[in-house]
């Protein structure tokens, strides 16, 4: 019989760490979506506009492991329970050469969507993957649904008899993201939210947008202890990888989003539906 040794407990036990990491990461994570909730004090904000709600769902990547039919219910069902007054989505719809996941019909994807709720509709823009897999295609169908798909453009929303200018500017990957045509309707001291998928366009955004919502990095999907998020897919690093960021008097929210690119794997970067509360300084 083989002696036990502390050195083969220790192998043992590693393995077994390795092991539940490696099921969190691949098979726990990927698969969960929790609610975020968060408060956000903004400059430029109308106090009338004060407590709005908005949901923001990003990066769903319809088709992806862990995210079928059943999974697109649930973030309308999540979402729903919220009340949200305004939903925001920032674009990555659809996983483009799904890996390991199965393929979604557009139709059956702005299907469920159309369940969704909110006082004042559902604006989204475009990502990189949507239009890698067919973005007129993508917002067609999104648009038949009456969610507005904005590139370049902006919607005026009246709140408690106050304008509110939703604007949105194309992706920065596959398009040309132009912030002046996206603004140029717009009134200058009138508050904006600035939708866009990839957040490296934040530098470019003048000060008078109140808020810029985006998504594209995951969070880097995979955030270790000690040593950090892995790969962030920003020219900026982590700058602009998640959450709050506050930044030469200017404002930006990052959300992780919901679903996985290039591989099924999330670990310390949960999937989730933020739901952002909105209030003047």
């Amino acid at each position: 019989m083989k002696k036990i040794t502390l050195k083969n407990i220790i192998k043992i036990l590693l393995l077994l760490v390795f092991l539940i990491l490696f099921v969190k990461a691949f098979f726990i994570e990927p698969n969960e979506i929790i609610v975020n909730r968060v408060t956000l004090r903004l400059n430029n904000w109308d106090k009338k506009h004060d407590n709005l709600k908005i949901a923001v769902i990003s990066d769903i990547h319809a088709g992806a492991p862990f995210i079928n039919l059943k999974k697109l219910e649930k973030i309308v069902e999540l979402s729903n329970k919220e009340k949200p007054d305004l939903i925001l989505m920032p674009g990555d719809f659809v996983q483009y050469d799904v890996i390991g996941g199965k393929s979604i019909q557009l139709a059956q994807l702005a299907n469920i969507l159309a369940k969704l709720k909110s006082k004042y509709g559902i604006i989204a823009v475009l990502g990189n993957n949507d239009w890698k897999f067919n973005g007129k295609k993508v917002a067609s169908a999104l648009e038949d649904k009456k969610i507005t798909v904005l590139e370049n453009n902006a919607r005026n929303l009246i709140i408690k008899g106050k304008p509110l200018w939703i604007a949105g500017v194309a992706d920065l990957m596959e398009r040309f993201p132009d912030i002046d045509a996206a603004l140029s309707n717009i009134k200058e001291k009138t508050p904006v939210l600035l939708l866009s998928h990839n957040p490296d366009v934040f530098p470019f955004v003048p000060n008078r947008v109140s808020l810029t919502i985006a998504g594209h990095t995951h969070g880097g999907q995979v955030n270790l202890p000690f040593v950090g998020r892995l790969i962030v897919p920003s020219g900026f690093g982590d700058r602009y990888a998640l959450g709050h960021i506050h930044e030469n008097n200017k404002d930006l929210y990052v959300s992780p989003g919901i679903g996985t690119s290039m591989l099924p794997v999330r670990f310390g970067v949960l999937p989730e539906i933020e739901i952002l509360t909105l209030k003047s300084k």
